[in-house]
């Protein structure tokens, strides 16, 4: 007997019960309610300048530059790209064979786990974790095996400020996650969405690891531009021994403030390149030429003035550290427990001291978070993300009272949303 239209037809199982992404679910709440919105990590205010006028003039230039490029990436941009990781991790990169240009981060990660996942491979992800981790491993056969930061043991009964530092990996739990089915880990640092900055110390534990069980590490490295004194980014690949294992993932969104442009890239070693090659050449096949260009000549130029404070890569940390403090200090007035990130474009508060002061009856989801985020959206017009949607179904219990937002927007956006947490908290 043929099968029905509807089993026929339905989301192939490798995509498991995928569902409604708590990023569909959230913008359906924005455009009903039109709260203040610092749920997405994107800033609501202008690039910088000349980011922008570089688009106006590759737009107004070669005709040649709104054609086809190399599939793999436009010459300039891996040549620049080529040259500015090469001095920074220590080693020559071959601009063609250790490069790949990307429809965003996104895009690369999808390639780096298609292009290396075997039946049954398992990939350690850390939580909480950036959510298409998941779904992308399973989808190509893999399987996740979770391991959560915690706060130091001290930390709940600490009156002061947490910092994103406070939540540590269990060196002995790390180690018991490897064995010899271990394909990867994915280490993303800065981590979103609390904002940890690995330390060498952690990582070097990370890579002894890897070299150990001979693993991958695929290092999501898109906030590497954005930590915050006297935090420092260490990149995986300029370790001992890790650059042969690693893939690093970056992007010009996070780095140039234009998450809408969607030009990201992967770097590593040629054998391991080739894979994600073979998935990007039967996926997207070739990324736009003109964004490329643009972001060539915008890292060229962000590379004369590496010791200055215009530069760019410094630029980003001066102007969003204020912004991070001002949100900080607006929640902490209302009762909020934030942990101050150490990197990244998102600050993540323990909510529980006003849990007796909200009414969430009135909210079905099966998640405390979710409900009270919900719930601030509907009630107070301020919208977060609920944390528990970085973590696995086990362990979202771990995220039940944080919520997550975003403070890279413009000063009038923060001032009214610390405007509407008063007058709310004002009213229990």
């Amino acid at each position: 007997m043929a099968c029905s239209s509807k089993e026929k037809f339905k989301l192939p199982d490798r995509y498991g019960n995928t569902g409604n992404s708590v990023w569909n679910e959230f913008t359906q709440l924005a455009i009903e309610y039109k709260p203040v919105h610092l749920a997405q990590g994107f800033p609501d205010f202008p690039a910088p300048q000349h980011v922008t006028k570089t688009l106006m003039e590759v737009a107004n230039e070669d005709a040649l530059l709104h054609q086809y490029t190399r599939g793999y990436g436009h010459p300039r941009l891996v040549n620049a790209l080529s040259e500015l990781y090469s001095n920074l991790i220590g080693r020559k990169i071959d601009a063609f064979s250790e490069i790949l240009i990307t429809c965003g981060a996104y895009e690369a990660l999808f390639n780096c786990i298609e292009g290396h996942t075997k039946p049954g491979d398992e990939y350690i992800v850390i939580e909480p974790f950036f959510d298409s981790y998941e779904p992308t491993v399973r989808a190509a056969g893999g399987k996740t095996v979770y391991l959560p930061l915690r706060p130091k043991p001290n930390t709940s009964d600490w009156k002061g400020p947490t910092t994103s530092a406070d939540w540590v990996l269990d060196p002995d739990e790390l180690a018991s996650k490897f064995n010899s089915k271990t394909k990867a880990i994915i280490v993303n640092s800065p981590l979103n969405p609390i904002g940890k900055v690995f330390t060498i110390d952690e990582l070097t534990t990370i890579a002894h690891l890897c070299k150990k069980w001979n693993a991958l590490c695929i290092s999501d490295e898109v906030y590497e531009w954005i930590t915050y004194k006297p935090s420092k980014h260490v990149r995986m690949a300029s370790l001992p021994g890790m650059w042969e294992r690693t893939i690093t993932i970056g992007t010009a969104g996070k780095t140039f403030g234009v998450t809408g442009w969607k030009v990201g890239w992967a770097y590593g070693p040629a054998n391991l390149m080739e894979n994600l090659r073979t998935v990007h050449q039967n996926c997207v096949s070739s990324c736009n030429t003109p964004l490329q260009e643009a972001v060539a000549r915008c890292l060229e130029l962000e590379m004369t003035r590496m010791d200055s404070a215009k530069c760019i890569f410094k630029q980003n940390a001066a102007i969003y550290e204020p912004k991070r403090d001002f949100l900080v200090e607006a929640l902490t007035q209302i009762g909020m427990k934030p942990i101050i990130p150490e990197g990244g474009y998102f600050i993540v508060a323990d909510w529980s001291a006003l849990e007796n002061s909200v009414d969430l009856s009135k909210e079905p989801d099966q998640y405390k978070d979710y409900r009270f985020a919900k719930y601030l959206t509907k009630n107070a017009g301020l919208l977060g993300i609920p944390t528990s949607a970085f973590y696995s179904e086990p362990n979202k219990p771990l995220a039940s009272t944080l919520i997550r937002f975003c403070f890279v927007k413009e000063e009038e956006t923060l001032q009214k949303a610390a405007k509407i947490l008063q007058d709310w908290r004002a009213q229990k």
